[in-house]
Protein backbone atom coordinates (compact mmCIF):
# COMPACT_ATOMS: atom_id res chain seq x y z
CA UNK A 1 0.00 0.00 0.00
CA UNK A 2 2.91 2.11 0.77
CA UNK A 3 4.10 1.94 -2.38
CA UNK A 4 0.99 2.38 -4.22
CA UNK A 5 0.87 5.55 -2.48
CA UNK A 6 4.49 6.19 -3.35
CA UNK A 7 3.62 5.81 -7.21
CA UNK A 8 0.27 7.91 -7.03
CA UNK A 9 1.61 10.95 -5.45
CA UNK A 10 4.33 11.23 -7.70
CA UNK A 11 2.02 10.55 -10.61
CA UNK A 12 0.16 13.41 -9.42
CA UNK A 13 2.98 15.71 -8.82
CA UNK A 14 4.60 14.57 -12.63
CA UNK A 15 1.29 16.08 -13.96
CA UNK A 16 1.12 19.53 -12.00
CA UNK A 17 4.42 19.92 -13.14
CA UNK A 18 4.07 18.97 -16.83
CA UNK A 19 1.00 20.87 -16.81
CA UNK A 20 3.19 24.04 -15.29
CA UNK A 21 5.56 23.40 -17.95
CA UNK A 22 3.17 23.40 -20.71
CA UNK A 23 1.17 26.16 -19.38
CA UNK A 24 4.29 28.80 -19.54
CA UNK A 25 5.33 27.71 -22.66
CA UNK A 26 2.09 28.80 -23.45
CA UNK A 27 1.78 32.05 -22.63
CA UNK A 28 5.73 32.68 -23.94
CA UNK A 29 3.71 31.28 -27.22
CA UNK A 30 1.26 33.90 -26.78
CA UNK A 31 3.62 36.25 -25.94
CA UNK A 32 5.40 35.73 -28.82
CA UNK A 33 2.59 35.37 -31.30
CA UNK A 34 1.33 38.63 -30.45
CA UNK A 35 4.44 40.65 -30.48
CA UNK A 36 5.36 39.24 -34.11
CA UNK A 37 1.52 39.87 -35.08
CA UNK A 38 1.90 43.44 -33.99
CA UNK A 39 5.63 43.55 -35.50
CA UNK A 40 3.84 41.99 -39.18
CA UNK A 41 0.75 43.67 -39.33
CA UNK A 42 2.22 45.53 -42.84
CA UNK A 43 5.75 45.71 -44.63
CA UNK A 44 6.61 49.25 -43.82
CA UNK A 45 7.70 51.32 -46.85
CA UNK A 46 11.74 51.68 -47.64
CA UNK A 47 12.01 48.11 -46.54
CA UNK A 48 15.00 45.88 -47.28
CA UNK A 49 14.70 41.78 -47.74
CA UNK A 50 16.82 40.04 -44.72
CA UNK A 51 18.18 36.67 -46.25
CA UNK A 52 19.72 34.61 -43.26
CA UNK A 53 19.86 31.32 -44.28
CA UNK A 54 21.92 29.77 -41.84
CA UNK A 55 19.55 27.35 -40.60
CA UNK A 56 18.73 24.01 -42.38
CA UNK A 57 15.59 24.60 -45.53
CA UNK A 58 13.49 21.60 -45.58
CA UNK A 59 11.80 20.86 -49.11
CA UNK A 60 8.28 22.39 -47.26
CA UNK A 61 7.69 24.44 -44.76
CA UNK A 62 8.22 23.24 -41.67
CA UNK A 63 8.93 19.73 -42.93
CA UNK A 64 11.67 18.99 -40.27
CA UNK A 65 12.37 17.15 -36.92
CA UNK A 66 13.41 20.07 -34.66
CA UNK A 67 15.72 19.50 -32.41
CA UNK A 68 15.09 23.00 -30.17
CA UNK A 69 11.98 25.19 -30.45
CA UNK A 70 12.90 29.08 -31.13
CA UNK A 71 9.94 31.15 -30.03
CA UNK A 72 11.05 33.94 -32.26
CA UNK A 73 10.08 31.52 -35.28
CA UNK A 74 6.86 30.55 -36.07
CA UNK A 75 7.78 28.58 -39.49
CA UNK A 76 10.72 27.08 -40.67
CA UNK A 77 10.86 28.30 -44.23
CA UNK A 78 10.61 25.62 -46.93
CA UNK A 79 12.49 25.92 -50.34
CA UNK A 80 9.67 26.55 -52.38
CA UNK A 81 7.96 29.21 -50.57
CA UNK A 82 11.37 31.01 -49.81
CA UNK A 83 11.72 31.53 -53.85
CA UNK A 84 7.84 32.15 -53.92
CA UNK A 85 8.29 34.84 -51.30
CA UNK A 86 11.36 36.03 -53.50
CA UNK A 87 9.62 36.67 -56.53
CA UNK A 88 6.90 38.15 -54.59
CA UNK A 89 9.71 41.20 -53.05
CA UNK A 90 10.52 41.51 -56.58
CA UNK A 91 7.07 43.46 -57.35
CA UNK A 92 6.62 44.38 -54.00
CA UNK A 93 6.76 48.43 -53.71
CA UNK A 94 7.24 47.67 -49.87
CA UNK A 95 10.67 46.24 -50.62
CA UNK A 96 13.61 48.09 -51.94
CA UNK A 97 16.13 45.11 -52.08
CA UNK A 98 17.79 41.61 -50.61
CA UNK A 99 20.19 41.80 -48.17
CA UNK A 100 22.38 38.63 -48.04
CA UNK A 101 23.67 37.75 -44.42
CA UNK A 102 24.32 34.07 -44.50
CA UNK A 103 28.05 32.80 -43.37
CA UNK A 104 26.71 29.02 -43.84
CA UNK A 105 24.30 27.46 -45.59
CA UNK A 106 22.49 24.28 -44.62
CA UNK A 107 21.39 22.89 -48.30
CA UNK A 108 22.54 21.21 -50.90
CA UNK A 109 23.51 22.04 -54.39
CA UNK A 110 20.14 21.74 -55.73
CA UNK A 111 18.29 24.27 -53.31
CA UNK A 112 20.99 26.83 -53.13
CA UNK A 113 21.44 26.87 -57.22
CA UNK A 114 17.29 27.25 -57.01
CA UNK A 115 17.67 30.12 -54.46
CA UNK A 116 20.45 31.60 -56.61
CA UNK A 117 18.41 31.67 -59.75
CA UNK A 118 15.20 33.47 -58.06
CA UNK A 119 17.81 36.18 -56.63
CA UNK A 120 19.59 36.99 -59.86
CA UNK A 121 15.76 36.83 -61.20
CA UNK A 122 14.62 39.08 -58.38
CA UNK A 123 17.74 41.73 -59.65
CA UNK A 124 16.21 42.09 -63.41
CA UNK A 125 13.51 44.42 -61.39
CA UNK A 126 16.18 46.54 -61.03
CA UNK A 127 16.26 46.58 -56.99
CA UNK A 128 19.65 45.99 -55.39
CA UNK A 129 20.97 42.72 -53.90
CA UNK A 130 23.44 43.55 -51.38
CA UNK A 131 25.44 40.45 -49.40
CA UNK A 132 27.87 40.85 -46.08
CA UNK A 133 29.26 38.29 -43.84
CA UNK A 134 32.22 37.88 -41.03
CA UNK A 135 33.19 34.97 -43.23
CA UNK A 136 31.42 32.75 -46.09
CA UNK A 137 31.17 29.21 -46.46
CA UNK A 138 31.82 27.73 -50.25
CA UNK A 139 28.04 27.32 -50.12
CA UNK A 140 27.19 31.12 -48.60
CA UNK A 141 29.63 32.40 -51.20
CA UNK A 142 27.92 30.29 -53.83
CA UNK A 143 24.93 32.60 -52.99
CA UNK A 144 26.10 35.86 -51.82
CA UNK A 145 28.08 35.57 -55.34
CA UNK A 146 24.89 36.49 -57.26
CA UNK A 147 25.00 39.72 -55.56
CA UNK A 148 25.03 43.02 -56.78
CA UNK A 149 28.16 43.90 -54.48
CA UNK A 150 30.09 41.71 -51.54
CA UNK A 151 31.38 42.64 -48.74
CA UNK A 152 33.51 40.87 -46.23
CA UNK A 153 34.45 41.71 -42.64
CA UNK A 154 38.56 43.12 -42.79
CA UNK A 155 39.28 40.07 -40.28
CA UNK A 156 37.35 37.32 -42.67
CA UNK A 157 37.64 34.92 -45.09
CA UNK A 158 35.69 33.48 -48.42
CA UNK A 159 36.06 29.02 -47.91
CA UNK A 160 37.04 29.33 -51.71
CA UNK A 161 38.87 25.78 -51.96
CA UNK A 162 36.96 22.83 -53.61
CA UNK A 163 34.91 20.10 -52.84
CA UNK A 164 35.24 17.01 -51.05
CA UNK A 165 33.59 13.84 -49.39
CA UNK A 166 35.21 11.93 -46.77
CA UNK A 167 33.44 8.41 -45.49
CA UNK A 168 33.92 6.90 -42.42
CA UNK A 169 34.87 3.40 -42.21
CA UNK A 170 34.59 1.30 -39.14
CA UNK A 171 35.83 -2.71 -40.08
CA UNK A 172 38.99 -1.99 -38.15
CA UNK A 173 36.63 -0.43 -34.82
CA UNK A 174 34.50 -3.68 -35.87
CA UNK A 175 37.21 -5.65 -35.69
CA UNK A 176 38.88 -4.84 -32.57
CA UNK A 177 35.72 -5.05 -31.13
CA UNK A 178 34.95 -8.67 -32.06
CA UNK A 179 31.90 -7.31 -33.88
CA UNK A 180 32.19 -9.53 -37.91
CA UNK A 181 29.50 -7.80 -40.13
CA UNK A 182 28.12 -9.67 -42.70
CA UNK A 183 27.19 -7.79 -46.36
CA UNK A 184 25.08 -9.09 -49.22
CA UNK A 185 24.64 -7.08 -52.32
CA UNK A 186 23.85 -7.05 -55.89
CA UNK A 187 26.10 -4.64 -58.27
CA UNK A 188 29.86 -3.58 -58.52
CA UNK A 189 28.83 -0.17 -56.84
CA UNK A 190 26.65 -0.34 -54.24
CA UNK A 191 29.41 1.68 -52.06
CA UNK A 192 27.04 1.96 -48.61
CA UNK A 193 28.06 -1.57 -47.92
CA UNK A 194 31.77 -0.23 -47.99
CA UNK A 195 32.48 1.22 -44.52
CA UNK A 196 31.69 -2.15 -42.65
CA UNK A 197 33.92 -4.73 -45.24
CA UNK A 198 36.61 -2.19 -46.45
CA UNK A 199 38.93 0.24 -44.87
CA UNK A 200 39.25 2.51 -47.88
CA UNK A 201 37.01 3.26 -50.85
CA UNK A 202 36.65 0.76 -53.76
CA UNK A 203 38.40 1.92 -56.93
CA UNK A 204 34.78 2.02 -58.14
CA UNK A 205 33.52 3.74 -55.43
CA UNK A 206 35.91 6.16 -56.12
CA UNK A 207 35.85 7.22 -59.52
CA UNK A 208 32.29 7.44 -59.49
CA UNK A 209 32.03 9.93 -56.33
CA UNK A 210 35.02 11.71 -58.15
CA UNK A 211 32.74 12.06 -61.61
CA UNK A 212 29.89 13.70 -59.39
CA UNK A 213 32.14 16.06 -57.37
CA UNK A 214 33.74 16.87 -60.26
CA UNK A 215 30.47 18.03 -61.92
CA UNK A 216 28.71 19.84 -58.92
CA UNK A 217 32.46 21.92 -58.51
CA UNK A 218 32.14 22.51 -62.78
CA UNK A 219 28.02 24.18 -62.38
CA UNK A 220 29.83 25.69 -59.43
CA UNK A 221 32.37 27.28 -60.78
CA UNK A 222 30.84 28.28 -64.07
CA UNK A 223 27.67 30.61 -61.86
CA UNK A 224 30.16 31.94 -59.93
CA UNK A 225 32.41 33.02 -63.30
CA UNK A 226 29.51 34.44 -64.70
CA UNK A 227 28.83 36.18 -61.97
CA UNK A 228 31.73 38.16 -60.85
CA UNK A 229 32.93 38.14 -64.23
CA UNK A 230 36.42 35.45 -63.32
CA UNK A 231 37.20 33.30 -65.85
CA UNK A 232 36.79 29.41 -64.76
CA UNK A 233 40.71 28.66 -64.99
CA UNK A 234 41.03 31.68 -62.85
CA UNK A 235 39.09 30.67 -59.87
CA UNK A 236 40.70 27.33 -59.54
CA UNK A 237 44.22 28.63 -59.53
CA UNK A 238 42.23 31.06 -56.67
CA UNK A 239 40.93 28.28 -55.40
CA UNK A 240 44.63 26.10 -55.75
CA UNK A 241 45.81 28.63 -53.39
CA UNK A 242 43.10 28.97 -51.16
CA UNK A 243 43.66 33.40 -51.65
CA UNK A 244 39.76 33.26 -50.31
CA UNK A 245 41.54 32.57 -46.93
CA UNK A 246 42.42 35.99 -46.33
CA UNK A 247 40.66 38.70 -46.27
CA UNK A 248 43.04 40.79 -48.63
CA UNK A 249 43.66 38.47 -51.17
CA UNK A 250 40.11 37.68 -51.30
CA UNK A 251 39.74 41.39 -52.06
CA UNK A 252 42.81 41.06 -54.68
CA UNK A 253 41.31 38.11 -56.49
CA UNK A 254 37.98 39.80 -57.00
CA UNK A 255 36.37 37.37 -54.83
CA UNK A 256 34.71 40.24 -53.09
CA UNK A 257 34.44 43.95 -53.81
CA UNK A 258 35.26 45.41 -50.31
CA UNK A 259 36.30 45.10 -47.22
CA UNK A 260 33.90 46.37 -44.70
CA UNK A 261 32.06 45.99 -41.25
CA UNK A 262 28.40 45.22 -40.47
CA UNK A 263 27.40 48.87 -39.69
CA UNK A 264 29.50 50.15 -43.03
CA UNK A 265 27.27 47.74 -45.25
CA UNK A 266 24.21 49.10 -43.91
CA UNK A 267 25.22 52.63 -44.02
CA UNK A 268 25.65 51.87 -47.68
CA UNK A 269 22.22 50.03 -48.13
CA UNK A 270 21.00 52.68 -46.49
CA UNK A 271 22.20 55.25 -49.20
CA UNK A 272 20.64 53.35 -51.71
CA UNK A 273 17.26 53.51 -50.91
CA UNK A 274 17.95 57.85 -49.33
CA UNK A 275 17.87 57.15 -45.70
CA UNK A 276 19.92 59.18 -43.73
CA UNK A 277 22.55 58.47 -41.72
CA UNK A 278 20.56 58.24 -38.25
CA UNK A 279 17.05 56.71 -39.37
CA UNK A 280 16.34 53.59 -39.27
CA UNK A 281 16.95 50.76 -41.72
CA UNK A 282 14.05 48.25 -41.51
CA UNK A 283 15.38 44.59 -42.20
CA UNK A 284 12.62 42.02 -42.76
CA UNK A 285 13.44 38.42 -42.23
CA UNK A 286 11.78 36.08 -44.61
CA UNK A 287 9.86 34.45 -42.02
CA UNK A 288 8.13 37.40 -41.06
CA UNK A 289 7.73 38.40 -44.70
CA UNK A 290 5.80 35.25 -45.20
CA UNK A 291 3.36 36.05 -42.14
CA UNK A 292 2.38 39.43 -43.05
CA UNK A 293 1.84 38.00 -46.73
CA UNK A 294 0.26 34.04 -46.07
CA UNK A 295 -1.11 32.11 -48.84
CA UNK A 296 -4.28 32.66 -50.42
CA UNK A 297 -5.75 29.76 -52.74
CA UNK A 298 -8.79 30.52 -55.00
CA UNK A 299 -10.82 28.09 -54.24
CA UNK A 300 -13.27 28.51 -57.34
CA UNK A 301 -10.76 26.75 -59.29
CA UNK A 302 -11.51 23.15 -58.58
CA UNK A 303 -9.15 21.40 -60.87
CA UNK A 304 -5.96 20.66 -58.40
CA UNK A 305 -2.49 19.51 -59.29
CA UNK A 306 -1.19 17.58 -55.82
CA UNK A 307 2.70 18.38 -54.89
CA UNK A 308 3.80 15.33 -52.84
CA UNK A 309 6.94 16.28 -51.10
CA UNK A 310 8.62 12.68 -50.10
CA UNK A 311 12.18 14.20 -48.35
CA UNK A 312 14.37 12.25 -46.33
CA UNK A 313 15.79 8.70 -45.43
CA UNK A 314 12.82 6.13 -46.43
CA UNK A 315 11.43 3.79 -43.85
CA UNK A 316 8.56 1.43 -42.63
CA UNK A 317 6.13 2.37 -40.24
CA UNK A 318 4.81 5.70 -38.87
CA UNK A 319 4.88 9.42 -39.58
CA UNK A 320 7.34 11.46 -38.79
CA UNK A 321 8.27 15.04 -40.43
CA UNK A 322 11.57 15.22 -42.31
CA UNK A 323 11.09 11.55 -43.25
CA UNK A 324 9.42 9.10 -45.66
CA UNK A 325 7.54 6.51 -43.54
CA UNK A 326 5.94 4.07 -45.70
CA UNK A 327 2.30 3.98 -44.45
CA UNK A 328 1.50 8.12 -44.16
CA UNK A 329 2.58 8.49 -47.98
CA UNK A 330 0.37 4.80 -48.65
CA UNK A 331 -2.44 6.12 -47.20
CA UNK A 332 -1.79 9.55 -48.93
CA UNK A 333 -1.65 8.20 -52.01
CA UNK A 334 -5.03 6.72 -51.92
CA UNK A 335 -6.69 10.08 -50.96
CA UNK A 336 -5.33 11.92 -54.18
CA UNK A 337 -6.66 8.65 -56.16
CA UNK A 338 -9.64 8.76 -54.72
CA UNK A 339 -10.58 13.04 -54.87
CA UNK A 340 -12.32 13.82 -58.00
CA UNK A 341 -10.30 17.62 -57.29
CA UNK A 342 -7.33 16.09 -57.81
CA UNK A 343 -6.21 15.96 -61.69
CA UNK A 344 -2.24 14.88 -62.05
CA UNK A 345 0.12 14.41 -59.05
CA UNK A 346 3.95 15.90 -58.75
CA UNK A 347 6.08 13.67 -56.36
CA UNK A 348 8.88 15.94 -55.29
CA UNK A 349 11.99 13.49 -54.46
CA UNK A 350 14.75 14.03 -52.16
CA UNK A 351 15.70 10.47 -50.48
CA UNK A 352 18.73 8.69 -50.56
CA UNK A 353 17.03 5.70 -50.01
CA UNK A 354 16.50 2.65 -47.24
CA UNK A 355 13.96 0.35 -46.66
CA UNK A 356 13.46 -1.38 -50.15
CA UNK A 357 9.74 -2.48 -48.49
CA UNK A 358 8.97 0.70 -47.67
CA UNK A 359 9.74 1.84 -51.72
CA UNK A 360 8.03 -1.01 -53.10
CA UNK A 361 5.25 0.26 -51.13
CA UNK A 362 5.18 3.62 -51.56
CA UNK A 363 6.24 2.87 -55.43
CA UNK A 364 3.07 0.66 -55.44
CA UNK A 365 0.62 3.27 -53.88
CA UNK A 366 1.57 6.06 -56.72
CA UNK A 367 1.20 3.45 -59.75
CA UNK A 368 -2.58 3.02 -58.35
CA UNK A 369 -2.91 6.77 -58.47
CA UNK A 370 -1.42 6.83 -62.54
CA UNK A 371 -3.83 3.46 -62.62
CA UNK A 372 -6.73 5.60 -62.05
CA UNK A 373 -6.12 8.00 -64.45
CA UNK A 374 -4.05 10.75 -63.15
CA UNK A 375 -0.40 11.56 -64.41
CA UNK A 376 2.23 11.41 -61.98
CA UNK A 377 5.42 13.23 -62.88
CA UNK A 378 8.37 13.35 -60.72
CA UNK A 379 10.74 16.31 -59.88
CA UNK A 380 14.23 15.37 -58.36
CA UNK A 381 15.91 17.03 -55.55
CA UNK A 382 19.13 16.98 -54.11
CA UNK A 383 19.30 13.45 -55.21
CA UNK A 384 16.57 10.50 -55.73
CA UNK A 385 18.70 7.65 -55.37
CA UNK A 386 18.20 4.18 -54.53
CA UNK A 387 15.23 3.74 -52.74
CA UNK A 388 14.87 7.38 -53.95
CA UNK A 389 14.97 6.49 -57.56
CA UNK A 390 12.70 3.04 -56.85
CA UNK A 391 9.38 5.35 -55.62
CA UNK A 392 10.18 7.78 -58.97
CA UNK A 393 9.73 4.83 -61.10
CA UNK A 394 6.09 5.16 -60.55
CA UNK A 395 5.74 8.62 -62.16
CA UNK A 396 4.69 9.09 -66.17
CA UNK A 397 7.83 11.40 -66.50
CA UNK A 398 11.11 12.26 -64.59
CA UNK A 399 12.17 15.71 -64.09
CA UNK A 400 15.71 16.49 -62.35
CA UNK A 401 17.63 19.44 -61.71
CA UNK A 402 21.68 20.01 -62.82
CA UNK A 403 22.83 19.09 -59.81
CA UNK A 404 20.69 16.27 -58.97
CA UNK A 405 22.68 12.89 -58.20
CA UNK A 406 20.36 9.47 -58.81
CA UNK A 407 20.41 6.26 -59.60
CA UNK A 408 22.05 4.00 -56.89
CA UNK A 409 19.91 1.33 -58.71
CA UNK A 410 20.81 -1.81 -56.45
CA UNK A 411 19.85 -3.75 -52.97
CA UNK A 412 21.83 -4.82 -49.85
CA UNK A 413 21.37 -6.44 -46.65
CA UNK A 414 24.03 -6.36 -43.34
CA UNK A 415 23.72 -8.55 -40.52
CA UNK A 416 26.08 -8.00 -37.40
CA UNK A 417 27.44 -11.39 -36.01
CA UNK A 418 28.36 -10.96 -31.99
CA UNK A 419 29.43 -13.38 -31.26
CA UNK A 420 33.53 -12.79 -30.35
CA UNK A 421 32.32 -9.45 -28.40
CA UNK A 422 30.46 -11.25 -26.37
CA UNK A 423 32.18 -14.41 -25.79
CA UNK A 424 35.45 -13.20 -26.17
CA UNK A 425 35.75 -9.78 -25.07
CA UNK A 426 32.87 -9.73 -22.57
CA UNK A 427 32.74 -13.50 -21.60
CA UNK A 428 28.67 -14.21 -22.31
CA UNK A 429 28.13 -17.07 -24.04
CA UNK A 430 25.16 -18.50 -25.80
CA UNK A 431 23.37 -21.89 -26.48
CA UNK A 432 20.46 -23.02 -28.38
CA UNK A 433 18.53 -25.64 -29.12
CA UNK A 434 16.22 -25.57 -32.21
CA UNK A 435 14.10 -27.13 -34.63
CA UNK A 436 14.79 -26.35 -38.00
CA UNK A 437 17.77 -25.06 -39.98
CA UNK A 438 16.66 -21.62 -39.96
CA UNK A 439 15.38 -21.40 -36.23
CA UNK A 440 18.09 -19.56 -34.96
CA UNK A 441 18.60 -17.39 -38.55
CA UNK A 442 19.47 -13.73 -37.76
CA UNK A 443 20.60 -14.58 -34.37
CA UNK A 444 23.48 -12.06 -33.77
CA UNK A 445 24.73 -14.32 -31.45
CA UNK A 446 25.90 -16.92 -33.66
CA UNK A 447 27.97 -17.68 -36.62
CA UNK A 448 25.72 -17.35 -39.69
CA UNK A 449 25.72 -21.07 -41.85
CA UNK A 450 26.49 -21.61 -45.67
CA UNK A 451 22.76 -22.36 -46.10
CA UNK A 452 21.71 -18.80 -44.31
CA UNK A 453 24.51 -17.18 -46.01
CA UNK A 454 23.32 -18.51 -49.64
CA UNK A 455 19.79 -17.72 -48.77
CA UNK A 456 20.40 -14.20 -47.57
CA UNK A 457 22.61 -13.94 -51.41
CA UNK A 458 19.93 -15.44 -53.36
CA UNK A 459 17.21 -13.00 -51.48
CA UNK A 460 19.20 -9.62 -52.02
CA UNK A 461 19.78 -10.97 -56.01
CA UNK A 462 15.84 -11.52 -55.83
CA UNK A 463 14.94 -8.07 -54.21
CA UNK A 464 17.20 -6.68 -57.06
CA UNK A 465 16.02 -7.96 -60.06
CA UNK A 466 12.46 -6.51 -58.83
CA UNK A 467 13.64 -3.19 -58.48
CA UNK A 468 15.51 -3.30 -61.92
CA UNK A 469 12.10 -4.88 -63.29
CA UNK A 470 10.30 -1.62 -61.86
CA UNK A 471 12.89 0.30 -63.86
CA UNK A 472 12.30 -1.20 -66.95
CA UNK A 473 8.57 -1.09 -66.67
CA UNK A 474 8.75 2.36 -66.06
CA UNK A 475 11.38 3.61 -68.75
CA UNK A 476 10.61 1.15 -71.40
CA UNK A 477 14.37 -0.40 -71.44
CA UNK A 478 14.87 -4.37 -71.76
CA UNK A 479 15.83 -5.26 -67.71
CA UNK A 480 19.76 -6.16 -69.05
CA UNK A 481 19.89 -2.75 -70.11
CA UNK A 482 18.74 -1.65 -66.64
CA UNK A 483 21.35 -3.89 -65.73
CA UNK A 484 24.50 -2.61 -67.56
CA UNK A 485 23.79 1.08 -65.84
CA UNK A 486 22.25 0.02 -62.06
CA UNK A 487 24.99 -2.17 -60.13
CA UNK A 488 24.20 0.74 -57.08
CA UNK A 489 26.22 3.01 -59.47
CA UNK A 490 25.46 6.96 -58.91
CA UNK A 491 24.53 9.18 -62.09
CA UNK A 492 24.77 13.13 -62.47
CA UNK A 493 21.49 14.09 -63.72
CA UNK A 494 22.52 14.85 -67.22
CA UNK A 495 24.40 11.71 -67.70
CA UNK A 496 21.30 9.80 -66.57
CA UNK A 497 18.95 11.73 -69.09
CA UNK A 498 21.68 10.29 -71.36
CA UNK A 499 21.00 6.85 -70.13
CA UNK A 500 17.15 7.21 -70.09
CA UNK A 501 17.04 6.84 -66.17
CA UNK A 502 15.47 11.21 -66.84
CA UNK A 503 13.48 12.54 -69.22
CA UNK A 504 14.09 16.59 -68.39
CA UNK A 505 16.04 18.87 -66.64
CA UNK A 506 14.46 20.90 -65.01
CA UNK A 507 13.09 22.42 -61.67
CA UNK A 508 9.86 21.70 -59.72
CA UNK A 509 7.89 24.51 -61.62
CA UNK A 510 9.11 22.63 -64.88
CA UNK A 511 7.37 19.48 -63.35
CA UNK A 512 4.21 21.09 -62.47
CA UNK A 513 3.42 22.77 -65.50
CA UNK A 514 4.55 19.36 -67.24
CA UNK A 515 1.87 17.54 -65.14
CA UNK A 516 -0.94 20.18 -66.18
CA UNK A 517 -0.12 19.55 -69.49
CA UNK A 518 -0.77 15.68 -69.23
CA UNK A 519 -3.83 15.68 -67.53
CA UNK A 520 -5.06 18.61 -70.12
CA UNK A 521 -5.59 21.80 -67.96
CA UNK A 522 -5.00 24.56 -69.04
CA UNK A 523 -2.37 27.36 -66.91
CA UNK A 524 -4.78 29.51 -65.74
CA UNK A 525 -7.47 26.64 -64.71
CA UNK A 526 -6.12 24.44 -61.76
CA UNK A 527 -4.24 25.20 -58.52
CA UNK A 528 -1.58 23.58 -56.74
CA UNK A 529 -2.33 22.16 -53.35
CA UNK A 530 1.17 20.88 -50.90
CA UNK A 531 1.42 17.41 -49.13
CA UNK A 532 1.83 15.96 -46.82
CA UNK A 533 0.34 18.33 -44.18
CA UNK A 534 2.88 19.14 -42.22
CA UNK A 535 2.79 19.76 -37.98
CA UNK A 536 3.86 23.63 -37.26
CA UNK A 537 6.79 23.99 -34.62
CA UNK A 538 4.75 24.93 -31.87
CA UNK A 539 2.04 21.46 -32.15
CA UNK A 540 6.05 19.36 -32.90
CA UNK A 541 7.56 20.98 -29.26
CA UNK A 542 4.47 20.10 -27.40
CA UNK A 543 4.46 16.47 -28.99
CA UNK A 544 8.39 16.16 -27.94
CA UNK A 545 7.37 17.19 -24.64
CA UNK A 546 5.31 14.00 -24.44
CA UNK A 547 7.53 11.82 -26.47
CA UNK A 548 10.10 9.89 -23.91
CA UNK A 549 12.31 8.42 -27.14
CA UNK A 550 12.41 11.78 -28.27
CA UNK A 551 13.97 12.84 -25.29
CA UNK A 552 16.21 10.29 -24.55
CA UNK A 553 17.72 10.67 -28.48
CA UNK A 554 18.06 14.43 -27.91
CA UNK A 555 19.97 13.83 -25.17
CA UNK A 556 22.31 11.30 -26.65
CA UNK A 557 22.97 13.73 -29.17
CA UNK A 558 23.82 16.95 -26.76
CA UNK A 559 26.36 14.03 -24.72
CA UNK A 560 27.70 12.32 -27.77
CA UNK A 561 28.39 15.90 -30.16
CA UNK A 562 30.36 15.25 -33.16
CA UNK A 563 30.48 11.50 -32.36
CA UNK A 564 26.41 11.01 -32.67
CA UNK A 565 26.85 10.79 -36.17
CA UNK A 566 29.13 7.06 -35.74
CA UNK A 567 26.10 5.93 -33.19
CA UNK A 568 23.73 6.62 -35.94
CA UNK A 569 25.70 4.72 -37.73
CA UNK A 570 25.54 2.08 -35.28
CA UNK A 571 21.69 2.19 -34.88
CA UNK A 572 21.33 1.90 -39.07
CA UNK A 573 24.09 -1.06 -38.85
CA UNK A 574 21.56 -2.93 -36.41
CA UNK A 575 18.60 -2.13 -38.86
CA UNK A 576 19.92 -3.52 -41.95
CA UNK A 577 19.05 -7.05 -41.87
CA UNK A 578 15.94 -6.68 -43.66
CA UNK A 579 16.72 -5.43 -47.99
CA UNK A 580 18.32 -1.84 -48.30
CA UNK A 581 18.47 0.73 -51.13
CA UNK A 582 20.51 3.55 -50.10
CA UNK A 583 22.89 5.82 -51.29
CA UNK A 584 26.48 5.03 -51.16
CA UNK A 585 27.74 8.17 -49.74
CA UNK A 586 26.20 11.08 -47.69
CA UNK A 587 28.95 12.87 -45.82
CA UNK A 588 28.94 16.22 -45.35
CA UNK A 589 31.28 17.92 -48.24
CA UNK A 590 32.63 21.17 -47.76
CA UNK A 591 30.48 22.75 -50.26
CA UNK A 592 28.23 24.22 -47.12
Amino acid sequence: MKNFFSYFFASILGTIVALFVLGGILVLIGISSMAQFSESEAIQAKSVLKLDLDEYIPEQTNNISLSSFDFSTQNVVGIHDLITLIKLAKNDSQIEGIYITATQTNAGMVKLNELRDAIIDFKTSGKFVVAYAKYYTQGAYYLASAADEVYLNPLGLVDFRGFSGSVAFYKNMLDKIGVKVEVFYAGDFKGATEPYRLTELSPENRSQLQEYLNHLYNLYLEDVSASRNISVDSLRAISDRFDGGNANTALSSNLIDSLLYNDQVEHIIKQKIGLAVDDKLELVDIEKYQTANPKSTDYKIKDVVAVVYAEGSIIDGQEENGIISDEPYVELAKKLEHDDKVKAVVLRVNSPGGSAMASENIWRAFKQVKAAGKPIVISMGDYAASGGYYIAAAGDKIFAEDNTLTGSIGVFRIIPNLKELMNDKIGITYDTVKTGNFSAFLNPYFDISSQERQWMQNSTEQMYQIFLSRVAEARNMPIEKVHEIAQGRIWTATRAKSLGLVDEIGNLEAAIKAAATLAHLDDNNYRTREFPSVKEPFQQLIDDIFNVEDTQAKAIRAELGDFYTHYEMWKTLKNMTNAQARLPLRSKSTSS
